[in-house]
Order: C-alpha cells, then sequence, then structure tokens
C-alpha cells in the first residue's frame, strides 16, 4: 500500500453564535481538510485549524504547507510507517503544527482502517467516553448567566468561562454565575494570558468562594516563569494552554513546576503522535492534562476525542470548538450527549467528510 494522491481543500465555516475572548472576536473559522489515497487501499483524512495568533498559520498558509512539503514528500510513501513519515515532515514544518496533525491524522486514520479498529482502540483504549466543558465568551454578567443556564438545560455539567480584559469583572461574572448554576456544576475559567501576576492573584481570592476547577492561562504566553508566580501564589489549579506549543515547552513547565496541569491541543503540538510525547511528559511530572480545542471541524474534534480516551491521565476535555459551526462537512464524526462526547464506532477517526 502506497499513497497515490494527496488533495486539500479549504472549508470555510460560520459561527452560530460569535464570540470574544480576552485578545479577539471569532465569527467565523477556516479549516483545511488532507486526503490521502491509497489506491486501492483505505482513504485517510485530516484537519488543520490553523490560528494566526495561536499556530501562526492560516488557511492559506497550510495548502501552501501541503503543496510545497507534504505532498512532494509523502507521495509514493507506506502511509502505515507513521513514525518515519511524522519525521519526514517535521523540520520542514516546525512553523506549521496544524498542518502536521491534518497529516498525522490522516495517517492514523489509515492505520484504523487498515486495521479494521478506531483509533482510541489501537493507543490504548482506556475510556469510552470524556466529559467536556462548554465555553462561554467575555459577555455582561447578566448574559454570562443566562448561557450558563442555558448550556446546563442542554445536558453540560462543566462550564469555562472566558475573561482577561478586567479581572474584577471577571470575579464578579463569576460569582454570579456560581450563584446561579448551584455548587454541582464545575467552573473553569481562561483568561487567555490578559492578566498580571497580581491581577491574577486578586481574582484568585475574589472568587475562592465560587470554587473554581481550573485557572487557565492568566499570564502571557512567552513569560513562563509569571505562570510560575501565579502557580506557587493562588490556592487552585493553574494550567498552561499557549505556553505549551511543543514537547520542548512541555518539558520546560515541567521541570521547573510552572504549572498544575497542561492544555494539550493537537493544533498546536502537530497531531496525535505528538500529543501522546506531551501527555507522557505531563504523567512523568505529575501535570494533570486536558485535551483542548480551536475552532476546528467535529472531524479534528474526534481525532482529539481518541487521543483522550486512549489515555488514562488524560481526565479533562474542552473539546466544544464543533458546536454552532455552520457548514460543517463532518458533523457527525463525534456524539455528545449530556455533556459526555462518544466516539464513532467505525474503523480509523470514525468519520468520511463530505465536501
Amino acid at each position: 500500500m502506497r499513497i497515490s494522491r494527496i488533495e486539500a481543500f479549504e472549508v470555510a465555516m460560520g459561527l452560530e453564535e460569535p464570540y470574544t475572548i480576552a485578545y479577539e472576536t471569532y465569527d467565523s473559522a477556516s479549516n483545511v481538510f488532507i486526503r490521502l489515497d491509497t489506491g486501492t487501499g483505505p482513504v485517510g483524512f485530516g484537519c488543520a485549524a490553523p490560528d494566526l495568533e495561536v499556530t501562526g498559520e492560516t488557511a492559506e498558509t497550510v495548502l501552501t504547507a501541503i503543496d510545497d512539503v507534504v505532498r512532494p514528500m509523502l507521495v509514493g510513501s507506506d502511509p502505515l510507517r507513521t513514525a518515519m513519515l511524522s519525521e519526514r515532515i517535521r523540520e520542514p514544518l516546525v512553523a506549521h503544527p496544524s498542518a502536521r496533525a491534518a497529516v498525522d491524522m490522516a495517517l492514523h486514520d489509515i492505520l484504523g482502517k487498515a486495521s479494521d479498529q478506531p483509533v482510541w482502540k489501537l493507543l490504548g483504549g482506556f475510556r469510552s467516553r470524556i466529559r467536556t466543558s462548554i465555553t462561554i465568551g467575555i459577555l455582561p454578567r447578566a448574559e454570562t448567566v443566562e448561557r450558563a443556564h442555558a448550556w446546563i438545560g442542554a445536558g453540560f455539567k462543566c462550564l469555562k468561562i472566558k475573561g482577561g480584559v478586567d479581572h474584577l469583572e471577571d470575579a464578579e461574572r463569576i460569582i454570579a454565575v456560581r450563584e446561579a448554576v448551584g455548587r454541582n456544576i464545575e467552573l473553569r475559567f481562561d483568561a487567555n494570558q490578559g492578566y498580571t501576576v497580581a491581577q491574577s492573584v486578586e481574582f484568585v481570592e475574589k472568587t475562592r468562594a465560587a470554587k473554581i476547577a481550573i485557572f487557565e492561562q492568566p499570564t502571557p504566553r512567552h513569560e513562563p516563569e509569571r505562570l510560575g508566580r501565579v502557580t506557587n501564589q493562588v490556592s487552585i489549579p493553574v494550567m498552561a494552554d499557549e505556553s505549551l506549543m511543543d514537547l520542548r515547552d512541555a518539558f520546560r513547565l515541567a521541570r521547573k513546576d510552572l504549572v498544575d496541569m497542561v492544555n494539550v491541543k493537537l493544533m498546536k503540538v502537530g497531531g496525535i503522535a505528538d500529543a501522546l510525547q506531551v501527555n507522557s511528559v505531563a504523567r512523568a511530572a505529575g501535570l494533570e492534562v486536558m485535551i483542548g480545542c480551536m475552532d476546528e471541524s467535529a472531524f479534528a474534534i474526534a481525532a482529539g476525542l481518541h487521543f483522550a480516551l486512549a489515555r488514562p491521565n488524560v481526565e479533562y476535555a474542552d473539546l466544544d470548538g464543533h458546536i454552532g459551526l455552520i457548514g460543517d462537512p463532518a458533523a457527525n464524526a463525534v456524539q455528545l450527549k449530556d455533556g459526555f462526547l462518544y466516539p464513532v464506532d467505525r474503523p480509523g477517526i470514525g468519520c468520511t467528510p463530505r465536501f
């Protein structure tokens, strides 16, 4: 079996509800799908969700990377030699992590189909479902509470609130949500790099009664020492997101004991294979792991889900980037029920996108 042809497609999708985080407002998402043909063998699919602020990529740069690097380097190769092919494109695509993630997904998709097994079982098959949080962007207090009630009514038991513009207003919103939803709903908070160390500490003190479960990336990504200072001064778990882009970042964060948790996103680290390596570093260091996402087609969400289901220490999920996407060609790639995500029971990633 050999890779005979590689195709890539940009898919622009709108959002039913635009949302705002500390540094940007999103109302649409452009993903790039990749298709690896193997002649008479299985076809593999992958998906890149580039984000200029986070991954440094756009849909255009991903398409160029596939044209200039992936196609000439992989056509004619054995797709089951996943490690060899991943290493072949690693250096040329070091600045294109979501493009590497798309290729990695497609190779795992072929591997699963060739062995007639879903990827999550091939990788370890530790659990068959995982609870996910649902994200509420930066909104006025009353609207934040309204959205919280709506998501709980839809079956979610875990809410992630976005903030990072004004730490005092954020604290008021969190307290208001906790008072509105009661004690049985898990609350997470993501400042998206918007706070200073002092603001982070004050925010945690003012929201102590709200029992926040996770405090995500309060300080700027390129200053991990500040993240460590927050971790050492607050009483709740601090998570690195934008500060963890690759395996080296995971090692640095772990070695210096700068955080309690890490948010692993396939689009940041370059796919499932690299996520497994980052996860191993985190487990060795005693760091808790969450699988996260960008604004991604359900196909990419499914790939992240397969990774999370396979490993015992990936206990948290924030896999909601597909919810509310308009025109997703892989909308049925995962199953959502009462706040839990389940994989589709088919080989590989489990879905054939419809273009």
